[in-house]
């Protein structure tokens, strides 16, 4: 996963209002059978982007979508033969206005593989059964909600805007950041940074957390400065790693990619809830909201090409 790897280990001063029982309610609730693995299209995929929706509405973020919160598209299947390719799907889409000229953008895809018939699993054996993607994304789409939670109710009038979105199609590839990336709520050149959490719900300590996209921006050695956790993370320089951060990185906006690695589960019918380890993740948020911070105290971020 990218070139170069700097790493680090300390203990976290965050004071971030993450709440352990709120992530694991998301994550039981969007990797439950019920959902049916969330496949683009389907009753699980809709069912998920309403329940980011109304996270949305109950932290009191602003509609920034094209029909308020949603931002609709027309996302097709083409591993995978099927009778249905083409789907309708949603960005999810809600903006913290804190009357500044840029915004950071915080972003996580919400579906998955469903039965694994649109192809991407890794188990032949395991299709036709659901794919829950706790790991891949719920955990990513917790994630997010808690940073939505976390910036609307912090009661600090903030440096910079917040645009948190919640992606559809991304295991088709890419396509509802890209669709985003295409036609964008906000100017592309007021995004101050993007962030995009993808499976950051099994973390190895023998591993540590990948940041990838260190290198986008001459502003985030400043912004590492002094950071610290209580797990180990490696940031890599390269902003293309694919998960949706990487539509905004062809864009020339600074990213980052927080991803805990594959793994056994990924991509199988036994990516499951009770897998998650909770506390890791607690403190990668902790770590986000860190980076996040110091990011605000730079002004406008340069962009560097790592390619």
């Amino acid at each position: 996963m990218a070139s170069l790897i700097l790493s680090c280990c300390f203990i976290s001063l965050s004071q971030a209002q993450v709440k352990v029982k709120n992530l694991k309610k998301h994550i039981e609730y969007l990797s439950a059978d019920k959902m049916k693995g969330r496949e683009t299209g389907m009753e699980g995929s809709l069912k998920a982007a309403d329940y980011v929706e109304k996270h949305f509405k109950k932290y009191g973020l602003l509609p920034k979508g094209e029909q308020g919160y949603r931002q609709p598209f027309l996302a097709k299947v083409t591993r995978k033969k099927v009778e249905d390719p083409e789907r309708s799907s949603d960005n999810i889409i809600g903006f913290i206005d804190n009357q500044s000229p840029y915004t950071i953008v915080i972003g996580a895809h919400y579906d998955h593989l469903g039965y694994g018939h649109i192809g991407g699993s890794r188990d032949s054996l395991g299709v036709g059964k659901i794919h829950n993607g706790a790991d891949d994304n719920a955990s990513g789409v917790a994630g997010l909600l808690e940073l939505a939670r976390h910036y609307s109710s912090n009661n600090i009038k903030e440096a910079f805007n917040f645009l948190f979105i919640g992606f559809g199609a991304e295991e088709l590839g890419l396509l509802g950041s890209k669709h985003f990336t295409e036609k964008p709520t906000i100017p592309l050149e007021n995004i101050h940074w993007m962030l995009n959490m993808d499976m950051i719900g099994r973390y190895q300590p023998e591993n540590g957390l990948a940041v990838i996209g260190y290198g986008t921006s001459s502003a985030f050695p400043k912004i590492f400065e002094g950071i610290s956790s209580s797990i180990k993370f490696n940031k890599s320089k390269d902003g293309n790693g694919g998960s949706d951060q990487t539509s905004f990185y062809r864009k020339n906006i600074p990213v980052l990619f927080f991803h805990t690695g594959g793994h056994d589960d990924y991509h199988k019918p036994t990516d499951d809830a009770d897998k998650i380890d909770y506390k890791a993740l607690e403190a990668i948020l902790k770590l986000e909201i860190d980076v996040i911070d110091n990011s605000m105290k730079q002004p406008k971020m340069d962009f560097i090409w790592t390619n």
